[in-house]
């Protein structure tokens, strides 16, 4: 596999957690409260992002292989929990 492969794994690997964590942060001002929020949208993205990717990674790691529903299922709970507590929706 050359460099150019690799680097188009490695999108694909990331690709769902880049998916959730825009669909997240741009859907927060639609869905979300009112009040202001403590990080701007770019913020609670980039944050998000990392959570799923480390997400991706460590279903990958203990399943043994990229792909698996269960990995998916954790990557949905684990960056709606990030944002959740991002936005503070314990206080609306």
């Amino acid at each position: 596999m050359g460099p150019w492969d690799a680097f188009n794994h490695l999108l694909n690997f990331v690709a769902p957690a880049a998916a959730m964590a825009l669909l997240l942060a741009l859907s927060g001002r639609i869905f979300g409260s009112k009040t202001p929020v403590a990080l701007a949208w770019w913020a609670r993205a980039a944050i998000v992002f990392v959570v799923g990717v480390a997400v991706l990674a460590a279903g990958l790691v203990v399943l043994g292989r990229d792909g698996k529903m269960l990995t998916y299922a954790a990557l949905v709970l684990a960056c709606a929990t990030c944002q959740w507590v991002l936005v503070r929706g314990w206080r609306s």
